[in-house]
């Protein structure tokens, strides 16, 4: 079986990097000063942001890779693993990580607004690709959070911390915001495919076996995780992925709808609809009629 390492603690990944623990649920790390390593497999039981200044193979993140570059920032939530399929090559760590414990941010506006964060949970090769001024501003944020962990722990500390880490993840949303400018032609490639995705999904049996089709399922079937794909889909179209898909599927049901031979309830059905009264609920609430309504007025 694949070792695993396995950070539950702060001082755990603390300890494993030779570094020393200035706060329990806070550490900014040097990977300057770990040793030569073979990079394993690991399981994290915190947030961690992570930039590494050297190359160190293809990450494995689920049944995907990505190869992780210079100046790439990537981002893990308490849960998550990822690391090297089968490594076999020694490096030297160098760069920096942040990892905080939840237990840090209950209670702050941090704590509030974590799951805001949605590329804490993207796939790694997902990752976020710095410019170097972007670079700067990380490091920038990095230093001034390991200045406050050299002060002694009082009842400012938290809040301070705390408050940084906020910024720094504000100034990550934007540069997201300025990536997914930056690979608009990847983005309109993917739209493409999620509206081919829609339409071949409409036409085939999958409605009547699967059901209606989730933004799960289309991200699985784009290769992407569910948050990065909402995001594409909203910064692209301005609507969310759950918009966009009951938006195709409301075209259909209205050209389905013109069909006198069949009813209102085997049109829900072909639609993938369990219970007709949820199709014409929703059907009300996004066209402002009835289907039965819908189709005598057309």
């Amino acid at each position: 079986m694949e070792e695993l390492n396995r950070f539950d603690s702060i001082n755990q990944y603390n300890a494993f990097n030779n570094h020393e623990t200035l706060h329990p649920l806070v550490s900014v790390v040097d990977y300057s000063k770990a040793g030569p390593r073979v990079l394993r497999r690991s399981y994290f039981g915190f947030y961690g942001i992570f930039l590494k200044d050297v190359k160190c193979g293809d990450l494995r993140y689920g049944n995907n890779y990505y190869d992780y570059q210079e100046g790439t920032l990537v981002f893990v939530g308490p849960g998550q693993i990822s690391g090297i399929e089968n490594p076999t090559e020694v490096y030297q760590p160098k760069g920096f990580g942040l990892v905080f414990h939840p237990d840090l941010i209950h209670g702050t506006s941090l704590g509030r607004h974590i799951l805001d964060y949605t590329f804490f949970s993207y796939e790694v090769r997902e990752a976020l690709h710095l410019s170097e001024r972007e670079r700067e501003t990380v490091l920038d944020c990095l230093s001034k959070i390991a200045a406050e962990l050299q002060q002694s722990i009082d009842k400012h500390s938290k809040l301070l911390i705390t408050t940084n880490i906020e910024l720094l993840l504000n100034y990550c949303v934007r540069f997201y915001d300025r990536q997914f400018i930056t690979r608009e032609h990847v983005n309109k490639g993917m739209l493409e495919k999620f509206e081919t995705l829609l339409n071949n999904y409409f036409l085939s049996e999958k409605p009547q076996t699967l059901g209606l089709p989730t933004v799960a399922w289309c991200a699985d079937q784009m290769h992407l995780s569910a948050n990065y794909f909402g995001d594409l889909v909203k910064k692209e179209t301005g609507r969310s992925a759950q918009e966009y898909i009951q938006s195709k599927l409301m075209d259909i049901a209205k050209e389905k709808i013109f069909d006198r031979d069949k009813s209102v309830s085997e049109v829900a059905y072909e639609l993938g609809f369990k219970y007709p009264q949820h199709f014409t609920r929703l059907f009300k609430q996004r066209v402002g009629q009835t289907p039965q309504e819908y189709r005598m007025v057309n």
